[in-house]
């Protein structure tokens, strides 16, 4: 755990996050301002991206739906590698598994647990 009771787990799989957000959001506005073509799926493609990097920042911030949207994104790749070759989908499942257990092991549900706003009464 670093200074602030986050565990390493959930710092690195943030910081993950943030960094596979910016760099695919980056490299696909390459990519489409290359091609010069801006359709609906390039908003789409950008905006998977910044849920990543939304995602990212808010597990640093120990926001629980963080965690939710973590795995929803990385269950999002799984499913769109399903239609692509296997050892894409292989990778993206283990990393699927690797990310849930980073997220949801004792420690680091205790972390967000602890870090959950309370509600003004």
């Amino acid at each position: 755990m670093n200074n602030n009771g986050r565990p390493i787990s959930v710092t690195i799989v943030a910081w993950l996050y943030i960094a596979v957000g910016v760099i695919g959001f980056i490299g696909h506005l390459i990519e489409f301002m290359r091609r010069h073509d801006i359709y609906v799926d390039t908003i789409e493609v950008e905006a998977v991206e910044l849920v990543a990097i939304v995602s990212g920042i808010f597990l640093l911030r120990g926001r629980n739906w963080a965690r939710r949207l973590a795995i929803a994104w990385i269950v999002f790749h799984v499913v769109v590698s399903a239609f692509d070759a296997l050892p894409k989908l292989l990778a993206h499942a283990v990393f699927g598994i690797l990310i849930a257990w980073a997220l949801f092991h004792r420690r680091a549900s205790e972390y967000f647990v602890r870090r959950a706003p309370t509600a003004v009464q």
